[in-house]
């Protein structure tokens, strides 16, 4: 059949089945006056081609499938080779779905970070910071954590080139974060709110009020970059999804950074404790200068009013 006849019985265009023959798909024969002669094989697999088009899979991609079906089977996927192209046509989209997700995260973090900074307002701070979202007040009775020298080694040390996924989607590599002075504030947990604290945890000396901590560095940020603070970073042994949990239910504005395995711990000997079989960071705030550690706070006590104590420690050991 001519050309035209065998693009209307595939349901495709003659451009095409020229594009399948220039592809060595479709080899149809000549009539003596040298026009091209379709046969119905030559439409049958015109169609397949078609068809796993539909799914996504190019001509080029076809060749198992038209294989199977020139070896005389009824479906062009009743042959191994042509599963092996399903599998790798199916992993190549796992990988680009993958691709996708991951880039949407970041995305969707970067969003809602930038709507947590705000817009230009009249309203006052003091106004704004009554309208977010408030941890419980703490406790009066929590026990106070008293020095034991685990942090006296930590001046003068140089950040490790330790590199973590923050909660706004960024990389963050720790001897880089800024040429300047900026703040890492480290916490025990926050966890699940719905699930319950570790048992013993309000008699831990300084366990308790990582909610409350966070909620004070957020409504002293602006403070806290008046007073030369270039950036402040946060870092726990919380899971990523615990920290991004926190930060939408705080409406936190800076980074958290998740550690699970305390890699900074063991590279710089940060004091730790041991709570329910897990190993957590003891409340420590490091103010650094570039990857040098300038200062350090700890034990850090009361947590909820700490980030005004850094602030307020900015402020009289200004640069020159």
């Amino acid at each position: 059949m001519r050309a035209g006849e065998a693009a209307a019985a595939a349901g495709v265009t003659i451009k095409a089945l020229r594009y399948y023959e220039d592809c060595g798909l479709l080899s149809p024969g000549r009539t003596a006056n040298g026009y091209r002669d379709y046969t119905p094989q030559d439409v049958r697999l015109a169609e397949e081609i078609r068809s796993l088009g539909a799914l996504g899979l190019s001509p080029r991609d076809t060749g198992p499938f038209l294989a199977c079906l020139r070896a005389g089977h009824e479906q062009g996927d009743h042959c191994a080779e042509s599963l092996a192209a399903y599998q790798r046509k199916i992993e190549a989209l796992d990988l680009l779905v993958a691709r996708l997700t991951h880039t949407r995260e970041r995305l969707a973090r970067r969003r809602d970070a930038a709507a947590r900074h705000g817009f230009p307002s009249t309203t006052s701070s003091k106004e704004t910071d009554k309208m977010l979202p408030q941890a419980d007040p703490l406790p009066a009775d929590l026990p106070v954590p008293s020095d034991d020298g685990a942090a006296d080694h930590l001046p003068g040390r140089t950040l490790p080139a330790l590199a973590f996924t923050g909660t706004d989607g960024t990389d963050i590599r720790l001897d880089a974060v800024s040429p300047n002075r900026w703040v890492l504030f480290l916490y025990p947990l926050t966890g699940d709110p719905a699930a319950d604290i570790p048992q013993g945890w309000n008699e831990i000396p300084g366990a308790r009020g990582c909610s409350q901590e966070a909620c004070g560095f957020r409504d002293n940020l602006d403070a806290l970059r008046a007073a030369g603070a270039d950036r402040v970073l946060a870092l726990s042994s919380d899971r990523a999804d615990y920290q991004q949990a926190l930060v939408d239910r705080l409406h936190l504005p800076y980074p958290m950074l998740s550690d699970p395995r305390l890699t900074l711990a063991d590279h710089l000997g940060l004091p730790t404790f041991e709570a329910d079989g897990q190993r957590l960071y003891r409340r420590l705030t490091l103010v650094l200068r570039g990857a040098t550690i300038e200062h350090v706070f700890y034990p850090v006590f009361p947590p909820d009013t700490h980030a005004e104590e850094v602030t307020r420690w900015l402020r009289n050991h200004r640069e020159a």
